[in-house]
């Protein structure tokens, strides 16, 4: 990996893992699971649904770099930038499959939070000190990317809950305690 590409992803994760934790930080009970509307989340539903995805998440890009390296003189179907755009536009919903629509696995906030804070130190370690050149490891089937590209999409998934949770907390029927 890079110097550029390892800073990249670093701080990504850095910035996700924070600014969750601010966005979450003293809310209420009646404020976590205040839903916009019949088939919305709820602020701590977002958090059980990133607790509960990133660990498949990061199994599946350990998985991805145990292969032999196939990227060589192939281009990934998404640009870095497209990877980030996922995080930021939330014109376009998407629903969630895969077993990670199980949202009430954390009942309480803390224990998501702890769950998903645990990883992403882990995530955060294997960044700083992998020897791994992520570049050259394809990630998925029908649509590859490279195995660097799954990483940012891991921190642009919370990225995208994150707005989420800003959605929820903008909505005028939201909880003021």
């Amino acid at each position: 990996m890079t110097d550029e590409d390892r800073e990249h992803l670093l701080g990504h994760f850095q910035r996700t893992g924070s600014m969750l934790e601010v966005e979450v930080r003293g809310l209420s009970r009646a404020q976590l699971e205040f839903r916009p509307g019949p088939y919305r989340w709820s602020i701590r539903e977002c958090v059980s649904h990133l607790a509960v995805a990133e660990p498949d998440y990061w199994r599946e890009l350990k998985d991805a770099v145990k292969t032999t390296p196939d990227m060589k003189g192939k281009k990934p179907s998404n640009s870095d930038a497209d990877i980030m755009w996922y995080g930021i536009d939330r014109v376009v919903h998407t629903k969630t499959g895969g077993g990670h629509e199980k949202v009430d696995t954390y009942k309480d906030i803390g224990a998501a939070m702890a769950k998903f804070q645990s990883l992403r130190a882990t995530i955060i370690e294997y960044i700083k000190t992998t020897n791994h050149d992520l570049r050259a490891h394809s990630f998925g089937n029908t649509e590859p990317i490279d195995s660097w590209q799954w990483m940012l999409e891991i921190s642009t998934h919370a990225e995208r809950h994150i707005q989420q949770i800003r959605e929820i907390k903008a909505d005028p029927e939201f909880p003021n305690r």
